[in-house]
């Protein structure tokens, strides 16, 4: 019997590799000419037991950890896809923004799988695959307005286009996933620090903590967080020790407090946008990264996009968190468009996705 041949001519499969945090992750994907994507594997290993005694992710330990997984996890996503590494066509790693020996990790062991397997490799920037993973998922195609919310970074961006981004907003101050995980280490609950504040707020009252709404109404759509971080602070210390239902209440107001004023800069940018588009344009809203996994974040900006006349689109929960198939489709995303990177392509702590993009005051390195 003739076995049905792997891919067409025109389909890629790539190999990605994800190693920014503390999450060590391979996948391998297909994009199909017209654009279509699959996922054929998504391995992905955790490091949380080894980082919760002390509060959140130490470096050292996250890129020792990648070192000694990282073989297993992609030989497990060929495996899982039923390919070898001669069958794919190009290796992808993440190689910026993220905690730099952890990078290095990735970026070498890409490099090194590409030249053995003579495949091209590619550098992607892990916020660049969070903003591509609807693609993937859901088949939209830019132009359309993201937001970004995850640890490192709070941000609403026109994607243009691969490679192409324009920086409408960021955070001030503290990015929410950050402030997700501040608020639940200052009220006792375990990390990490988004779906534990999420799940104690399934059984509290929004409505016991009068938090303010940080930046809402203001014209600009930038976003801040540390002051209520910090309220939820001066509301909790009066009350230790924490009750049970002291906990669920100061996370449902906490979140909110968030929803509200997320809800409100996502309108503020979806205003402006609609200001420059063309009568009868599509307007489409993406919303990505890890703080994405919030359910009733989620089900809140559903509900502004439909004020504004916008089509919502979201990954699904298991990629809204670090994985390799996004790492894997950016590259083939950009394979497709003829990208290819040296072999002395560097790895960067930093790397924001409009460079361009006139500095936020207070921003920092959040921007």
């Amino acid at each position: 019997m003739t076995q049905a041949p792997l891919k067409s001519a025109q389909t890629l499969l790539v190999l990605g590799i994800e190693t920014s945090c503390d999450e060590t992750a391979a996948a391998v994907v297909s994009r199909d000419s017209d654009g279509r994507g699959r996922i054929l594997s998504n391995v992905v290993r955790s490091q949380f037991d080894a980082h919760k005694i002390y509060g959140g992710v130490v470096p050292e330990i996250a890129a020792r950890a990648h070192t000694v997984c990282l073989d297993e996890i992609v030989a497990a996503a060929l495996q899982d896809a039923g390919v070898s590494l001669h069958d794919v066509d190009g290796v992808a790693a993440a190689c910026g923004p993220g905690l730099i020996g952890g990078l290095i990790v990735g970026a070498i062991s890409a490099k090194a799988l590409a030249l053995a397997a003579d495949k091209p490799f590619l550098a992607i920037n892990h916020l660049e695959a969070h903003a591509l993973t609807c693609g993937l998922t859901d088949g939209v195609t830019p132009p359309y307005l993201m937001l970004l919310v995850s640890g490192g970074h709070t941000q609403l961006l026109l994607v243009e286009g691969v490679g192409r981004y324009q920086r409408l907003a960021t955070t001030v101050d503290d990015a929410l996933g950050e402030a997700f995980d501040k608020t639940a280490k200052l009220i006792g609950l375990p990390m990490p620090g988004g779906p534990a504040v999420e799940r104690a707020a399934l059984k509290g009252d929004p409505k016991r903590f009068k938090f303010p709404r940080p930046m809402l109404g203001r014209d600009d759509p930038n976003f801040s967080f540390a002051g209520l971080k910090t309220a939820v602070r001066h509301a909790a210390l009066p009350l230790s020790p924490l009750s049970a239902q002291d906990v669920a209440d100061l996370s449902a107001s906490f979140q909110a407090a968030v929803c509200d004023s997320v809800c409100d800069r996502v309108g503020r940018a979806m205003a402006r946008v609609i200001e420059g588009l063309p009568v009868a344009s599509p307007r489409k809203f993406v919303v990505a990264g890890g703080v994405a996994a919030n359910k009733v974040l989620r089900t809140a900006l559903v509900g502004v996009a439909e004020d504004y006349g916008f089509s919502c689109h979201a990954p699904p929960l298991e990629l809204c968190t670090d994985n390799g198939a996004m790492i894997a489709w950016a590259g083939a995303e950009r394979m497709a468009l003829g990208y290819r990177d040296g072999w002395d392509a560097r790895v960067h702590p930093r790397w924001p996705l409009d460079p361009d993009a006139a500095p936020a005051v207070g921003a920092g390195v959040k921007a």
